[in-house]
């Protein structure tokens, strides 16, 4: 099924079948929207993979593969502050960060200036606030949300890049569904009271985890897979999922916003 029938909330008519390289070319600014929506696309052509050396790569990829892992390509804790002081959290400076570090090892000659949009960025915000509240660790809230931002600019870049084959493409298809389901739960959890079920959302995140583990199995290092588990056993924790729709907790002011930008990105067909 082609993503732009996936991207739709509900029975629109399917889009006629694309031959293989029609399809990629009609389905790449979507699938990396869905996976973290950017302003600017990647040029195929701006990108060249070097490979890291061997004492970096435990476990490299097949041949022909590109491995978007890289040791150098970390960003320091000191990276992770905003301009505007310690206190102030920006996904949109993070992000960037997090594409300046990755896109250095890709492309040598062209940087691409790819920024999240304005209602994701306010849903990361959101889940960085929520999680800080939940966690009490504002340190530990960075890192799930460093790793949440870094994850998905891989996968779009490997996307963008034609790097994922037929198998893998279905595999991408599946994770859209998911995704979509997973997106009307939660802000159908949140507007019609008593129908939480934090057992239901945890197995709909953690079955989004196992996709994306399967999708990026032979591109990325156990590095990368540490980092999937990271963010998804944050966000599917029952805990977690309890104390977020709490209906007199602290944490439904941030709930509320969340679904908010959910609703939009379900609106615009991005989820």
């Amino acid at each position: 099924m082609a993503l732009s029938e996936v991207a739709a909330c509900g029975g629109t008519d399917p889009a006629p079948r694309l031959g293989g390289e029609e399809r990629r070319r009609r389905q790449a600014p979507l699938v990396a929207r869905s996976l973290l929506p950017l302003r600017a696309p990647l040029p195929l052509a701006a990108a060249s993979c070097t490979p890291p050396s061997p004492s970096s790569r435990p476990d490299p990829p097949p041949a022909g593969t590109c491995s978007m892992d890289s040791d150098s390509g970390e960003l320091s804790e000191g990276e992770l502050l905003s301009p505007a002081g310690p206190d102030c959290f920006s996904s949109k400076n993070l992000a960037l960060q997090a594409q300046k570090k990755i896109l250095s090892k890709m492309a040598t000659k062209t940087m691409a200036n790819m920024l999240i949009d304005d209602t994701s960025s306010e849903i990361f915000d959101e889940l960085y606030k929520v999680t800080k509240e939940h966690t009490r660790n504002k340190k530990e809230a960075h890192k799930i949300m460093k790793d949440l931002i870094k994850v998905a600019i891989k996968i779009g870049i490997l996307y963008r890049n034609n790097q994922f084959n037929q198998e893998e493409l279905e595999i991408v298809d599946k994770f859209r569904k998911k995704l979509n389901q997973t997106a009307m739960t939660i802000v159908s959890f949140y507007e019609v009271e008593y129908t939480f079920d934090r057992n239901v959302l945890a197995e709909l995140l953690n079955e989004c985890k196992d996709l994306v583990h399967e999708l990026v199995d032979r591109h990325l290092t156990p590095r990368s897979h540490g980092r999937i588990n990271h963010v998804f056993n944050h966000f599917a924790d029952v805990e977690f999922l309890t104390a977020l729709y709490s209906l007199d907790g602290d944490c439904r002011p941030y709930l509320k916003k969340i679904c908010d930008g959910i609703n939009k990105l379900l609106d615009e067909k991005v989820l």
